[in-house]
């Protein structure tokens, strides 16, 4: 079980490194042009990796981790939907900026959460990440939140 969670958490910051090293990268070279097409440039890879966390219930489910089960399930049901049913199945909504700042943010968050899991999966105390995986949903949460709300 130790191989196959470090894979999947491995898998998915490789998943999420890759969408939020792209983004930075694009806003940098093309500034507020690449708003308009960062659905149709990563939306894919992001649908996989967000199809991927359904695993993490699973994962609770039948105790292989040991996390609250309700605000897991909250996070990931919450991305599904606003990732399926309001952003990929609304073509008018994907050229929209909020959706490149709801990727933003939701990328932000697990290029750290996935590295911190992994290194705690293998018994790995890293105090930085630690700390800054503590600290980091304090301000990144809220503004997810107001995202997913426009």
């Amino acid at each position: 079980m130790k191989n196959y969670i470090s894979f999947y958490y491995l898998l998915q910051f490789c998943g999420h490194s890759w969408i939020f090293t792209n983004m930075t990268a694009r806003l940098l070279f093309f500034g507020k042009d690449s708003f308009a097409d960062t659905f149709y440039t990563i939306g894919l890879v992001m649908q996989v990796c967000q199809l991927l966390s359904i695993l993490e219930l699973l994962h609770l489910w039948l105790c292989i981790e040991k996390e609250p089960f309700l605000p897991k399930f909250l996070q990931v049901t919450e991305r599904l939907v606003i990732l399926f049913l309001v952003i990929t199945s609304q073509e008018e909504v994907q050229s929209k900026c909020i959706v490149c700042f709801l990727f933003f943010l939701w990328n932000l968050w697990d290029v750290i959460r996935y590295p911190y899991h992994l290194l705690s999966s293998l018994g790995i105390d890293y105090p930085f990440l630690t700390w800054i995986n503590h600290t980091l949903w304090i301000p990144v949460y809220p503004m997810t939140l107001l995202a997913e709300g426009k």
